[in-house]
């Protein structure tokens, strides 16, 4: 597809790098030269210097023959007004990123008029990812599918773990809670889509597909099980600490705010009555000591300094291993060395902004037998999830999982059938109907199909 991406900031970059890995034609308009010429570089695709909102820029980038503009600047408003004139241009589909709380509700009554076809909070969706690990605080990270029915969790194998040495055919002789660990992350570079002959080793990065309930006796059993969360306190006060704060009290747990800009306290006290704000510096420990963070179960380091989250997230896991410690990571150029450090469980905006565009370009390549509802990236981009709507005439229906001839790598994590969860064995077959997840380090799929030894993607 031909795609347009105006700003080329962090997620612009990130998009563009994505959508051209997986064949798409991309061109970047920004006004700045500099990030345009190393994008040009980096991925050898067309650039386009100008303002991105005005009819001229957007017709030499190409945008009345595009299949979709997504508009990622800075401004709320310059989005808006970018995929409004995309659209009277010709451009089939537009995405907008909109951060501002405020337009939570507008949006809503207006995206028919702007031509929006879909917008995309990158705070709202980092606070949402780091919100459903809170609920499952034995995982490093959750993501869900089926609408929350079936979540896909990954976890740290410790060395003291029962689970170490063993292979997967194993397992149900030692858990008996229905879970399907269909990735395996293991050092730097190696990432496995695990058979039952795989053996488990201490130190792997692990995800594994199974209903809420099915995870929590997974835990329990593997005696992997951690406390459930009740007070959780979060250093710095923007966007992604607003949003996770309103849901977490909306859950029902006690939440602390630590923001070192005054004026910021007081609109969050005005905006979240049910927290407690703080005004103080979280990256001193005597303050942190102070604001009682021994006595809380989550600790979230969200300011804008990754350099101060990374410390404050290493500090607190080190000084107490048992507080769940959530970090986020903004820049990502040296994630080998990140991936070094414990830091809990690591959450990067652009990243859950980019898995969210991914799946809706999929989805607009849909073919008549299966659609993309749901897409995550896996270990790094390594390995996908990917949920796809069966409808009739998809090749795989009907027929049982042992007798399809499927790619190497690639497995078929669950089957969601009017509701009912099945993590599938070879007697069970996918049905018109059914929402299927496929956990692959073949990225890109863009079909059911596609999972079926000899057919390439789309």
């Amino acid at each position: 597809m031909k795609i347009v991406i105006v700003g080329d900031g962090k997620i612009g970059h990130t998009l563009a790098e994505q959508l051209c890995r997986e064949g798409h034609d991309i061109t970047v308009i920004d006004c700045n030269s500099a990030p345009l010429e190393q994008t040009s570089q980096d991925l050898d695709i067309l650039c386009v210097e100008g303002n991105g909102a005005t009819y001229a820029t957007q017709m030499e980038a190409g945008v009345d023959s595009a299949d979709l503009l997504i508009a990622a600047a800075d401004s709320d408003e310059l989005n808006l007004l970018c995929c409004l004139i995309a659209k009277k241009a010709g451009a089939r589909h537009t995405i907008a990123r909109v951060r501002n709380p405020e337009y939570d509700g507008e949006l809503s009554l207006i995206s028919g008029d702007l031509g929006l076809s879909f917008s995309v909070n990158p705070e709202l969706s980092c606070a949402s990812a780091i919100a459903r690990t809170l609920r499952m605080p034995s995982a490093i990270k959750t993501d869900t599918f089926a609408g929350g029915k079936v979540d896909l969790l990954q976890f740290h194998l410790p060395q003291d773990s029962l689970l170490a040495g063993k292979k997967l055919m194993e397992l149900p002789g030692l858990i008996k809670a229905k879970v399907l660990i269909c990735a395996v992350e293991r050092g730097e570079k190696e990432v496995y889509i695990p058979s039952g002959q795989f053996q488990l080793e201490a130190g792997d990065r692990i995800s594994f597909v199974a209903s809420p309930r099915d995870a929590q006796a997974f835990f329990r059993q593997a005696k992997l099980s951690a406390s459930r969360i009740r007070t959780v306190m979060l250093v710095g006060g923007g966007r992604i600490a607003y949003y996770l704060a309103r849901q977490l009290l909306e859950a029902g747990l006690n939440v602390r705010i630590i923001e070192s800009n005054s004026d910021r306290c007081e609109q969050l006290s005005v905006l979240l009555p049910k927290a407690e704000i703080l005004h103080g510096d979280g990256t001193n420990e005597g303050f942190l000591r102070e604001a009682g963070i021994d006595r809380v179960d989550a600790f979230a380091a969200l300011t804008g300094i990754d350099e101060e989250n990374v410390l404050m997230g290493m500090y607190v896991r080190k000084t107490w291993p048992k507080i769940k410690v959530i970090t986020k990571i903004n820049r990502y150029s040296f994630k080998s060395i990140l991936e070094t450090m414990d830091l809990g469980s690591v959450f990067n905006p652009r990243f859950t902004t980019s898995d969210l565009i991914c799946s809706y370009v999929r989805s607009m390549r849909s073919t008549v037998s299966s659609k993309v509802e749901t897409l995550y990236k896996l270990v790094g981009g390594k390995a996908e999830a990917v949920e796809f709507r069966v409808a009739e005439g998809s090749p795989v229906c009907g027929i049982p999982l042992a007798e399809l001839q499927l790619k190497k790598n690639l497995l078929i994590g669950c089957i969601n059938r009017g509701g009912h969860i099945l993590i599938p064995n070879g007697h069970d077959s996918i049905e018109p109907g059914d929402t299927v997840v496929i956990v692959s380090s073949i990225t890109g799929l863009q079909d059911l199909s596609d999972i079926l030894a000899g057919r390439s993607k789309g």
